[in-house]
């Protein structure tokens, strides 16, 4: 794909679009979960399932808040630092007219995504009376991003950048998708991954399509000064430290006993993927290098040779 045969979404997100068609999600008061369990195996470990089975919902709470808390970082302060410098046409490759339209929807649908999500943030603290334990300033892209940026020349910053950014749009879409389809929560959280879902899709297209655009074009030794900053950026998106670190800080809030605490924390230690070809979101990973035809290029290929099949 060039520049030239770019097609705007402009009607879509007029029809579809979550900020044009959807009402706003309420919080339940019911039985159901407010946060999968298996988004947090730390409620299912052993010592947890023993010592402290009346902290469940507590935990899921906050977790759940930690969740909503990536997704306005995210949202706000990473997709939409990009999407913004393209719709301005302040990005270092020209996109045509119909690309920068398209990245001011994509700033309006974030920004609104992160308002819905602090909007069901407060009613879920307004339900259940837990406040927040204190939630990370950063998420894994904060440091991912600013990683990969520092391995290649200033003039490609911006186009690492956009790279990064579509890399996680992309595994982002199929991690709310499986959040959507989870039986076991409440309605309300299930109708707001599904909100959100509608507009990723979407997103995920779009970044997609933009990397295309950009990489076709780009001389080959721009090319193999970004495929060389792609592994430094998958280990530091794909790791877990961030979340590990939460886990600890809210295993002091759930046991008052110094001996069950450590027990937690031996367990939460465990609960990590590696970082390798069977980590659970590097097919995602995989599927948007093929995509957006980065995978066709040898220099890509050579740099993620650790990761592919």
């Amino acid at each position: 794909m060039n520049a030239v045969d770019y097609c705007s979404f402009a009607d879509a997100w007029e029809e579809r679009a979550t900020i044009r068609t959807r009402p706003r999600r309420q919080v339940e008061d019911d039985q159901r979960l407010i946060y999968p369990l298996s988004r947090q195996p730390l409620v299912l470990s052993a010592t947890f399932v023993r010592e402290c089975p009346q902290q469940r919902d507590f935990a899921l709470v906050q977790s759940l808040y930690k969740f909503i808390h990536d997704v306005v970082i995210f949202e706000t302060e990473i997709v939409n630092h990009t999407a913004s410098a393209i719709a301005r046409g302040r990005f270092a490759h020209d996109f045509p007219f119909a690309c920068r339209y398209d990245a001011m929807t994509v700033v309006v649908d974030e920004d609104y995504h992160a308002l819905v999500a602090m909007d069901f943030m407060q009613q879920t603290i307004e339900l259940t009376g837990i406040t927040p334990v204190a939630l990370p300033s950063e998420i894994e892209l904060s440091r991912a991003i600013p990683a990969a940026l520092a391995q290649v020349p200033e003039r490609l910053r911006q186009a690492a950048e956009l790279i990064c950014v579509a890399i996680a749009e992309n595994t982002l879409t199929n991690d709310v998708a499986a959040f959507a389809r989870d039986t076991s929560v409440k309605e309300s959280v299930k109708g707001l991954m599904a909100d959100h879902l509608q507009d990723e899709g979407r997103h995920a297209t779009f970044w997609q399509r933009l990397v295309r655009i950009y990489w076709q074009a780009a001389p080959a030794d721009d090319q193999a000064s970004l495929a060389h900053m792609l592994p430094t950026f998958i280990e530091r998106y794909l790791t877990n430290d961030i979340q590990k670190a939460f886990d600890l800080a809210l295993i002091e809030h759930l046991h008052p006993d110094p001996a069950v605490r450590q027990a937690l924390r031996e367990e939460a230690q465990g609960l990590a993927f590696p970082i390798s070809r069977q980590h659970p979101l590097l097919g995602n990973i995989l599927r948007f290098f093929k995509g957006s035809s980065m995978l066709d290029s040898p220099c890509v290929r050579d740099a993620l040779v650790a990761y592919l099949p």
